[in-house]
């Protein structure tokens, strides 16, 4: 038996149900087929801790800043988010700290006290080149890509056309030199939170300049720049979505994987499930990642070109997310009193002289299979800007999010070394916060491998394809079969929580079908 619609949508990540709130809402009929019992994929609010059951914590992803603000206007979708202040927080053994906020008196008084002058015109400078950049680079976001060049002579303003090809095919580092920063350590906070970020890439790296930008694209109300927490937890975004495609119609599916895409003719014309049960349509999307998609419709399906471009974004995720439960606020030794530190991404960064050389050097080792001694980590404790996830028990919910760690360790397997790692990055936290341990209540952690199995992405690789790959060197929204789509994280502009690929396939597909 089987069933007709529009559009078979596989998947209801935050991408799918972006498209399914648009199709919907153009009078689409809309089925959304989710393999797990729970929507939203990597962008979803769980209790994950046995110890503390009803504290909610975001899962996998965890903020929310580079969505394009016009994709809530078009789906009509209310989101409440929440403006972190600070949002940076910078730590170190040496005493010296330095709070990123709206107070900017303050943050420069820090600057000329903690590193100097030159520093402080540095930041405000390469605040202010991005933020023209930002603006110049929008509308592409909501538009099919086109090359760097082209994009560079149709959004971007002639006097940072070639500033803006450098940075997007270049290295990090070589960007933030135009600026001349002094110290080495702004360097590597910057190079790490926004260039490094789910990337397997480093300092030497082309295109981590890519990746700086994209993590720079915060355009919501109110986040001047700076990326915001989702009250509720992330799952708050995908649930607020499917409520916008249920109310236009479209139909939402749980526990309902996919066996095959189905093609006849050379056309793709539906899906069977895994119970057997067969949907048939004008278009199937794929919210998967590009290589289930292929695993669904089969390698022979696709254009030789696309299975060659495909094989050529390969890369294993470096990434590895450390869920908390936390008894109290940590107490930081070079600022114990609470000003707002523990509100923004707090950076946890090699401290020796040459910062810049020990990530060279982690990245290395990871590379070969080994885990990194002192890895990067970015440090979150939301329920000190969003109270509501807190249990009854006053427990808050952290987050070490860890750069790099290798997918397969060589010569052992993270079954053996996982929890051995998770206490050698908890030791250094108590560098930095001495007591840590005795804080946590319980853990729940997210190694590349685990991400791959629980949250469906495969070789567990948070962007699906690295950002290092950009514009039109993503994977296409039309495959090249007919009736088969992508709108994956993927696809262009990026990989994060930002629904641009969902809105942009939504349109391919209504021009395509004539709708």
């Amino acid at each position: 038996m089987s069933v007709h619609t529009d559009v078979v949508i596989i998947g209801a990540g935050h991408n799918g149900l972006v498209a399914a709130a648009l199709l919907a809402k153009s009078g689409v009929r809309v089925t959304v087929v989710e393999e797990r019992a729970m929507i939203g994929g990597a962008t979803k609010t769980e209790f994950l801790f046995p110890k503390a059951p009803q504290l909610r914590a975001s899962t996998a992803s965890y903020l929310l800043g580079v969505m394009p603000p016009e994709i809530l206007e078009r789906t009509g979708t209310k989101l409440e988010l929440i403006r972190r202040n600070p949002h940076y927080f910078l730590p170190m053994l040496d005493g010296r700290s330095l709070l990123f906020g709206t107070d900017h008196a303050a943050m420069k008084d820090q600057f000329l006290a903690m590193f100097t002058e030159q520093d402080w015109r540095a930041n405000a400078a390469l605040a202010d080149e991005i933020a023209m950049i930002r603006d110049d680079m929008a509308p592409s976001w909501l538009a099919e890509p086109l090359s760097v060049q082209a994009t560079a002579q149709r959004y971007i303003r002639p006097s940072l056309q070639e500033v803006f090809v450098n940075l997007v095919t270049g290295k990090v580092e070589d960007y933030l030199a135009r600026f001349g920063f002094e110290s080495e350590m702004l360097i590597a906070m910057y190079a790490v939170t926004d260039g490094f970020s789910g990337l397997t890439g480093s300092f030497g790296t082309p295109g981590t300049g890519m990746n700086f930008l994209v993590h720079n694209m915060c355009r919501l109300p109110g986040s001047e720049g700076t990326w915001m927490v989702a009250k509720g937890g992330m799952g708050a975004i995908a649930n607020a979505f499917a409520a916008t495609a249920r109310s236009h119609g479209a139909e939402i599916l749980t526990s309902a994987g996919v066996q095959r895409i189905v093609t006849t003719n050379g056309a793709a014309t539906g899906v069977v499930l895994s119970d057997g049960r067969e949907l048939t349509a004008r278009a199937v999307i794929v919210n998967a990642d590009p290589f289930r998609l292929r695993e669904m419709v089969g390698r022979g399906a696709l254009p030789a070109p696309l299975n060659d471009r495909m094989d050529n974004f390969k890369r294993t995720g470096t990434t590895m997310k450390i869920n908390m439960a936390l008894s109290d606020l940590p107490r930081f030794t070079c600022l114990p009193e609470n000003r707002g530190q523990h509100n923004g991404t707090m950076h946890l960064l090699p401290q020796g002289p040459h910062p810049i050389a020990e990530i060279k050097a982690g990245f290395e080792a990871v590379m070969r299979g080994e885990l990194a001694a002192c890895p990067t980590i970015e440090w979150y404790i939301h329920t000190q800007v969003d109270p509501s996830l807190r249990d009854p028990e006053g427990n808050h919910n952290a987050a070490f999010f860890i750069q790099w760690v290798p997918y397969e360790i060589k010569g052992s397997s993270w079954e053996a070394e996982e929890s051995k790692y998770v206490d050698h990055i908890f030791s250094i936290a108590e560098q930095f916060c001495p007591g840590f341990r005795r804080l946590v209540v319980d853990t729940s952690v997210f190694t590349p491998q685990r991400i791959e199995r629980e949250i469906g992405i495969r070789y567990g690789h948070i962007h699906h394809v690295d950002n290092t790959f950009g514009f039109d060197q993503r994977m296409p929204y039309a495959t090249g079969v007919a009736g088969l789509y992508s709108c994956s994280a993927g696809c262009h502009p990026a990989g994060s929580v930002l629904g641009a690929a969902g809105h942009n396939c939504a349109m391919r597909v209504m021009t395509d079908l004539g709708m």
